[in-house]
């Protein structure tokens, strides 16, 4: 009698383990916050990466539209490089003049300004326009800054006034998308290099 109790208690147990495993596989509970946490990660890594472009390409607004400002100061007699008057700006002059067009979003500190590190400033004077650079100067490792020059010519000269910014991407997923601009041997940069240029000519003032 004993040897049926337990065969049919056995018997009992196995649906009953059966039916638990069957209601664990259907259980719905806690896999909303299981597929949050699968997905938060990608999610918001995306999320930032769209801001992080948003930033980046309203800095780089903001430096033509400054490269655009000091241009036409220069095309009307407003900044001269003619020492003795009161227009005349030198090269230390001129960047603090634009930092301060670019200072909402970019801050330029006083060694920035004497010193490039991540604003670079090309003025120069041509006698054609058809002189003009029509390409970015880079070298193994970068932008070169060699060449750049302080230069603007006077009254009715050719002038040129290019802006190069070393805006930082910190979202690395977007990098290789945004950042056009590559070394010489091909590497691409690790910051977005913003760069914005003016060409005109100067009034006869």
């Amino acid at each position: 009698m004993a040897a049926n109790d337990h065969q049919a208690d056995g018997a009992c147990t196995q649906p009953a383990k059966q039916s638990r495993w069957k209601s664990f596989a259907r259980s719905r509970d806690g896999s909303t916050a299981i597929e949050f946490a699968l997905l938060a990660i990608p999610y918001f890594m995306v999320i930032f990466a769209i801001l992080e472009t948003f930033v980046a390409f309203a800095a780089e607004q903001l430096v033509s539209n400054a490269v655009d400002t000091m241009s036409r100061k220069m095309r009307t007699g407003q900044i001269t490089n003619v020492a003795g008057q009161p227009t005349y700006m030198d090269q230390t002059a001129f960047r603090r003049e634009f930092c301060g067009e670019v200072s909402i979003l970019i801050q330029c500190s006083e060694a920035e300004i004497t010193t490039p590190n991540k604003l670079w400033l090309d003025v120069r004077t041509f006698s054609k326009f058809s002189d003009i650079p029509d390409t970015i100067p880079m070298n193994a490792t970068g932008l070169d800054t060699s060449a750049l020059q302080y230069s603007p010519g006077g009254s009715g000269s050719i002038n040129m006034v290019r802006a190069y910014y070393h805006w930082q991407i910190i979202t690395d997923l977007i990098r290789p998308y945004i950042t056009p601009y590559k070394t010489t041997t091909g590497a691409r940069l690790n910051d977005y290099l913003i760069v914005a240029t003016a060409a005109f000519e100067n009034e006869k003032y």
